[in-house]
């Protein structure tokens, strides 16, 4: 019988007290109950059987990414991070990033369109990324991507999609925009997170509307470019949402311990360099 003893929570915030303050600029104030911080999330993995965690920056810092780099500087290995930085950011800016466990850069087309791939900067910012072997996180939600796919194919940056495309669910996976999830996944460019289920269900839990995507997203991505992640602590929800809820999803659409094991551990281990 196999057992999971490391499991990579791969979608998670962390956040920090007054000495890590907010950009002036962000799009969101977070309530303090959706604010963990990396002791909490720790306690949180334990509570849960995983181990290990990939640290997503948070908005609201912008890009300055301390918070999250001395949550991977305590971790002891455990945690690795992606960052949120400038268009203009250079290539030693990243590569002094990856040298402190960041293994990629997110970018959100929700909030801010098409401007985070075309502004200034953009082009040469891709091309570091994929000369540096990291990864481009990918934030948007269900027909964004169709705009962004020329410019992603073009660059042959190594991607990583979020929350399995938050696709919209009442148009089914054969839209044009879950269709375009796919390809990136066919084509081998990008990995894709099983994360987030609650920010794309209409009928809320179990989930069970997504499971036909999900399934889709395994399809074209295979196990050996599929991630799973919780999206803790939570923020820019409505209502409260726990641990528990959506981690039951896993063991429904990957009967097989097995392929949980290669969904939590084996791939995020290989992809992103944990031991």
């Amino acid at each position: 019988m196999t057992t999971i003893t490391r499991a990579v929570d791969a979608h998670a915030h962390v956040f920090g007290g007054p000495e890590f303050p907010f950009s002036p600029d962000t799009l969101y104030s977070p309530h303090p109950s959706q604010m963990g911080t990396p002791a909490k999330f720790r306690a949180v993995l334990a509570a849960h059987g995983r181990t290990h965690g990939l640290l997503v920056g948070a908005g609201p810092y912008g890009d300055d990414n301390r918070c999250m780099l001395q949550a991977i500087a305590e971790s002891d290995g455990h945690f690795k991070g992606v960052a949120l930085v400038k268009a203009t950011a250079a290539e030693a800016e990243l590569a002094a990033l990856k040298a402190q466990g960041v293994v990629g850069v997110r970018m959100n087309l929700m909030g801010h369109g098409m401007r985070p791939l075309t502004e200034p900067g953009a082009d040469k910012l891709l091309a570091h990324l994929k000369t540096l072997g990291m990864y481009l996180q990918l934030h948007f939600q269900k027909d964004e991507l169709i705009a962004a796919a020329p410019v992603l194919k073009k660059s042959g940056v190594p991607m990583m999609i979020d929350h399995f495309g938050r696709p919209d669910i009442a148009n089914g996976v054969k839209s044009a925009g879950y269709q375009t999830v796919l390809e990136f996944g066919k084509s081998g460019q990008a990995v894709i997170k099983l994360s987030g289920p609650f920010r794309s269900s209409v009928r809320g839990y179990p989930y069970t509307d997504v499971d036909p995507f999900i399934a889709a997203a395994i399809d074209a991505y295979t196990l050996d470019r599929c991630v799973w992640g919780s999206d803790w602590p939570f923020v820019r929800m409505d209502e409260r949402m726990d641990y528990g809820p959506p981690a039951t999803c896993l063991p429904r659409w990957l009967p097989d311990v097995k392929d949980q094991q290669k969904v939590l551990w084996d791939t995020p281990a290989r992809l992103f360099g944990f031991k």
